[in-house]
């Protein structure tokens, strides 16, 4: 269970039980780990009735991105930010655009073998951002709130050095643990995957509910918030959910961005490519209702 740089680190997110098993509290899936083995989202583990976080600051890649990509239209526009990717997720999206760290089969046994990614303390992190002059820090490209203890640490360390964080996240976290990321967090972005409970249970192993109470709390904390939703053919892109899904984000407020994003097949998932056509139309008539919507992955000629 232990990689060769990254310590063994504990967590008051893990309840241990009798038989040396532990529930971790992260997020609604509540997983209850036996010792030697992980949790779904395949890095928070149990060792000896301990639960434990064996990849604490294994990094996937650190890149500097405009923070248009991640994406952001409305907070630090034009700005440069130092994007922190890791591995695994606690949602099993058979679309996942990045499956290749998220979904990766057996990922928590094999890493540490791998030479894919690297251990990287929080604080040459921030020492990064610095270096790189950027003003933002996003924590991203697969789920980052399963590995919320090492966020953390370098959000704290980051808000010392007058440096913004930005979660991308899926939201599907309990609240324990949002209101504590969040006091550190200055904009974020979640991804809606859709707006179907049984979707969410049946297809991508998450929470609709969860995700929508997240989204109320970003926002009644007055954090920056904008929200992104791919649309996948034969999944998400019916009128009433698309539909749906832009009243609910009106009834909290109708100037949170929205970015409606093409898919491209994936992973499991083999539908054509949304149809740019469609897209322009969805995002057209979900202008009817919110002020901002845009569009993402198509080429506007």
């Amino acid at each position: 269970m232990e990689t060769e740089d990254s310590p063994i680190m504990h967590s008051p997110l893990f309840i241990t039980q009798k038989g040396n098993e532990v529930i971790c509290e992260l997020c609604p899936h509540n997983c209850n780990i036996k010792s030697g083995c992980f949790g779904l989202c395949g890095v928070r583990g149990n060792k000896g009735g301990k639960g434990i976080i064996p990849f604490y600051g294994y990094i996937s890649a650190l890149a500097v991105d405009p923070i248009e990509k991640k994406p952001l239209y409305h907070f630090k526009p034009g700005t440069q930010i130092l994007s922190i990717g890791f591995y695994g997720c606690n949602f099993r999206c058979p679309f996942c655009q990045n499956w290749h760290i998220s979904q990766s089969s057996g990922f928590a046994n094999r890493m540490g073998s791998s030479s894919s990614g690297s251990f990287i303390k929080p604080d040459e992190i921030i020492s990064s951002s610095i270096r790189k002059r950027t003003p933002s820090i996003a924590y991203t490209y697969s789920e980052s709130l399963v590995h919320i203890e090492y966020t953390i640490d370098c959000m704290k360390l980051a808000h010392k050095q007058n440096i913004a964080n930005v979660l991308v996240t899926n939201g599907c976290i309990n609240h324990k643990a949002a209101v504590e990321v969040l006091e550190y967090t200055d904009a974020v972005n979640v991804d809606l995957k859709c707006f179907s409970a049984a979707t969410y249970k049946e297809c991508l192993n998450g929470d609709l509910q969860t995700v929508l109470d997240f989204i109320q709390l970003v926002y009644k904390k007055h954090i920056h918030l904008e929200i992104t939703t791919l649309i996948v053919p034969g999944l998400n892109d019916s009128k009433d959910e698309i539909s749906s899904a832009a009243d609910f984000i009106c009834s909290i407020d109708k100037d949170i961005p929205w970015h409606l994003t093409a898919y491209r097949p994936e992973y499991r998932w083999n539908a054509p490519p949304t149809d740019p056509g469609f897209l322009l139309h969805t995002a057209n008539e979900a202008k009817k209702k919110l002020s901002f919507v845009y569009t993402g992955n198509i080429a506007i000629k």
